[in-house]
């Protein structure tokens, strides 16, 4: 088995520099250690699993790389820059998009404004023309919503782009939330659970999307999931926390044949849970 410490690599990324990478990260709260020497490498345009039981540290490691904590030791690199002096604006522009657990919408605003939202990081608004309303101001409108709509038509929801956000079923709710993360330009997108409360015809939909938006915008994808199913299904490699710490990384049959995985997470008998 694979050195958790020594990074895996797809085979069309060994020659390209990683997006991604954490090396010694951890975070304490008070007394408590959640997170501790997680290192991590990720490719420019790897889909990569994270997996471990709950309370395992998942999304306090999201938390940790989009900055919203800050870590109490370590360093953690985006396309090589060092992440040590940004906030959350500060790596979401860098680079770093990401969903939540629980949807995250601007429920009373429209599809097509929680995208215009997302574009904040590509729209060069002048303040002039803002305040008077030139005809700069209105071009610059005109082209976020036409880029908006582009966005949306990845998960064929233009035509849903006049509904209210919360008026939306939960599955096109969380399609949305990509949507809109995938308007910050990112270079990584995180995604948090992004199966959780789907049936099995919209996780396999869910799968068929998350290689389309790697192919189509040859970014990086990491995401937290339980279904494992999906993670075994789509990702190159996966990341397996307990208690905090990295105890292997490597590609999906490494994983479900590492003892110390298997027991830590996977079942002693060795089988796949599907919604752990």
């Amino acid at each position: 088995m694979r050195d958790p410490k020594k990074p895996f690599i797809p085979e069309r990324d060994l020659d390209k520099s990683p997006v991604l990478e954490c090396v010694e990260l951890g975070i304490d709260f008070g007394g408590l250690t959640a997170v501790d020497d997680f290192n991590i490498t990720i490719a420019p345009t790897e889909i990569c699993g994270l997996i471990g039981p709950n309370g395992a540290g998942k999304t306090t490691i999201f938390n940790l790389l989009t900055k919203v904590y800050q870590p109490s030791r370590g360093s953690m690199y985006l396309e090589g820059k060092d992440t040590k002096n940004m906030n959350t604006i500060g790596v979401n522009k860098a680079g770093i998009a990401r969903t939540f657990q629980n949807i995250r919408l601007f429920n009373r605003m429209t599809v097509l404004e929680n995208v215009l939202v997302g574009l904040h990081n590509e729209m060069d608004y002048k303040l002039f023309g803002t305040i008077f309303r030139l005809p700069s101001y209105w071009r610059a409108e005109r082209i976020a919503r036409e880029r908006a709509l582009e966005y949306l038509s990845i998960f064929d929801m233009q035509d849903m782009a006049d509904y209210k956000a919360g008026s939306l079923p939960y599955g096109s709710q969380r399609r949305l939330e990509i949507v809109r993360a995938l308007a910050t330009n990112p270079a990584i997108l995180l995604l948090d659970e992004p199966a959780a409360g789907m049936n099995s015809s919209e996780t396999e939909e869910l799968m068929e999307n998350i290689r389309k938006i790697r192919d189509m915008f040859n970014i990086a994808i990491f995401l937290i999931e339980h279904d494992m199913k999906l993670v075994m299904g789509i990702c190159e490699g996966v990341a397996v926390l307990n208690y905090g710490k990295l105890i292997a990384k490597g590609t999906p049959e490494d994983i479900q044949n590492d003892p110390q995985v298997i027991e830590a997470y996977l079942g002693t008998g060795g089988g796949e849970r599907e919604n752990a």
